[in-house]
């Protein structure tokens, strides 16, 4: 028997070996801290097709990320021209390249890993490189731009960058380590422990890649490999809000040192802290465990997404069996260019929140940082009653549902035609209410039957389009423009939500770009708008701008606005459709989003 099992033993361990055996001791989540608040990775690279699919996305962005430097740049140039050199030169390493050209230049390896992580609540990014050397030159062509190049300093053998922040109470570190860069922000004077760790000189005792935590949420939520993010708030919450994070601490030492500088104070006595801020952080941090998200389909034509957030058992339960009867927030509807429906169930809400203020209220927070949400509950709690009062009391939610939508440059509001709907249960007390605030609604007799009846003509002058009104058993519809009346009553009829829904989104690529164009006109104007008013004589704040300077500033900002809305248009050009949907299950709220491309 004791050979049998000595024999089963072997076998196991030795399994568990060739599980091990497959991992990257190198891989940027083997420095992970298994117990970091935070990471985002990708657990696999993507294949070359949808590479270049993205790649080619991001080309289109390219033209608009490098107005928005130089706009930057253009407004940094009075107060801090070390700091707008420095953006135009980065700018300019993208001269003639698309991103991949810019990477493969510079030595980042697109088809690498990486990972973003919290070493406490220090944010460290690892990358894998392609050609150290040309990192290295990179480094130095930014340096030179900007005009002194970064302390330098080492730990044995391993030299790293360093640029300390005292105003700030932080400093940047930048290494490249082996073939991979590490980029943090950690405490001015970060201790050498943490500076090890960091750079990777010393291992954490469990990695995040031993840990398998983000392996387990990608195969549980449905996250594709090539991107898994994940937010601890009960890690978190407590690291920032105590003060025992190195780096939260510095940094509330260097605004106390500022203050005490104004004031007198002394800065002891402005970081006083109370033991009980940890305990009642995590209270918090209870409430909302965690968020996380990813990718769950990406390839040429799909950019499927999804997040979750995870909530105390007793608010899950209190939503994930609710059902919200709005029309056209069910799956399965009629389903607009523009649809959007929201379920607001204020008598539900209020039931939910009324609790959470009763809960404060019997435990009131003694935290210094914390002490101001007593106060805000307590409004809170003296503002409930007042949802209560009907017809707002009865409400259940909203649907917005555009057909069309036009530039009008004579107007401040588009052209437009769709069907707006309050859900509601009482929409016969919802009408009467209306015809008590507008008499002339009071001539109204719509049919519950969901036939419309047309509004006067006087009340609808401004929107210059017929509107009808129509009532079902759970909602009122509007509908506006011409044709919509023969809408009504089959929006009425669109299927309600189901257990735990929240909202559901569609927007069409044509109402997409609509609603672009529609943007841009409105951005136009104001700039317009702008234009005349620095053409005054009025001196400029500080007397420190001059027309010229102003001048240059209002041409940067033209060209980004131009260079934005050129982007987004050319990449809604490629757009089918974009939907989105929340719900509330057993574990919390889950939001996705499917984006399609032709």
């Amino acid at each position: 028997m004791q050979s049998r099992t000595r024999f089963i033993a072997l076998g196991l361990a030795c399994v568990a070996l060739a599980a091990c055996s497959h991992k990257d001791k190198n891989a940027p989540l083997a420095f992970v801290p298994a117990d970091t608040p935070y990471a985002v990775a990708n657990l696999a690279v993507l294949d070359d097709g949808t590479r270049r699919a993205l790649l080619a996305q991001a080309d289109l962005q390219l033209p608009s990320q490098l107005a928005q430097m130089e706009a930057f740049a253009t407004r940094e140039q009075a107060t801090d021209p070390d700091a707008a050199r420095l953006v135009r030169a980065f700018a300019a390493e993208f001269k003639g390249k698309t991103i991949e050209g810019f990477a493969q230049a510079n030595g980042l390896d697109l088809k690498g890993r990486f990972a973003l992580y919290g070493e406490g609540m220090a944010p460290v990014l690892r990358v894998e490189l392609s050609d150290p050397k040309a990192f290295e030159g990179f480094v130095g062509r930014l340096e030179a731009a900007y005009g002194k190049k970064l302390d330098t300093a080492s730990i044995g053998t391993q030299g790293y960058r360093r640029q300390v922040f005292a105003g700030a109470g932080t400093e940047l570190v930048l290494a490249v380590v082996g073939k991979q860069v590490v980029a943090a922000l950690l405490p001015a004077g970060a201790t050498t422990p943490l500076l090890r760790q960091t750079l990777g000189l010393d291992r954490p005792a469990k990695s995040l890649q031993d840990d398998g935590r983000l392996a387990a949420l990608a195969k549980d939520k449905g996250y594709a490999k090539w991107l898994v993010g994940q937010l601890d708030l009960t890690r978190a919450l407590p690291l920032m809000i105590s003060g025992s994070d190195p780096l939260i601490a510095a940094i509330e030492k260097a605004h106390a040192a500022a203050e005490s500088a104004k004031t007198g104070e002394p800065v002891a006595n402005l970081l006083k802290s109370s033991p009980a801020c940890g305990p009642e952080a995590s209270r918090i941090a209870a409430r909302v465990p965690s968020v996380s998200f990813g990718y769950t389909r990406l390839d040429a034509r799909h950019q499927d997404g999804r997040l979750d957030v995870a909530l105390a058992d007793d608010i899950a339960k209190a939503f994930s069996s609710l059902a919200v009867d709005l029309p056209g927030l069910g799956n399965g509807g009629n389903m607009a260019p523009f649809d959007l429906s929201i379920a607001l169930p204020v008598t539900d809400l209020r039931k939910f929140w009324s609790a959470q203020v009763d809960a404060v209220a019997a435990k009131p927070f003694t935290c210094p940082m914390l002490a101001d949400l007593n106060d805000s509950f307590a409004k809170l709690g003296e503002a409930l009653p007042k949802t209560a009062i009907p017809p707002f009391g009865n409400l259940l939610g909203l649907r917005i549902a555009l057909d069309t939508l036009g530039v009008d440059k004579t107007s401040s509001l588009p052209n437009f035609t769709g069907r707006v709907v309050l859900g509601s249960g009482d929409p016969s007390g919802l009408l009467a209410t209306g015809q008590m605030m507008v008499p002339a609604l009071a001539k109204l007799k719509p049919a519950a039957t969901g036939a419309p009846v047309a509004l006067p003509p006087d009340m609808v002058a401004m929107l210059g389009a017929p509107v009808w009104l129509a009532t079902g058993d759970k909602a009122l519809a509007l509908g506006i423009g011409a044709g919509e009346d023969g809408k009504l009553a089959a929006t009425l009829r669109d299927p309600a939500g189901g257990p735990g829904q929240v909202l559901r989104m569609h927007l069409s690529g044509t109402m997409y770009l609509d609603w672009l164009k529609y943007m841009e006109m409105k951005s136009d104007s104001l700039a317009a708008a702008a234009a005349e008013m620095s053409k005054s004589d009025e001196p400029t704040i500080g007397g420190n701008t001059t027309p010229a300077d102003e001048a240059a500033q209002a041409a940067a900002d033209a060209a980004r606005s131009k260079a934005q809305f050129a982007a987004m248009e050319a990449q809604a050009q490629r757009v089918d459709s974009i939907d989105a949907e929340m719900h509330v299950d057993g574990n919390g709220f889950v939001v996705t989003s499917r984006t399609t491309l032709k």
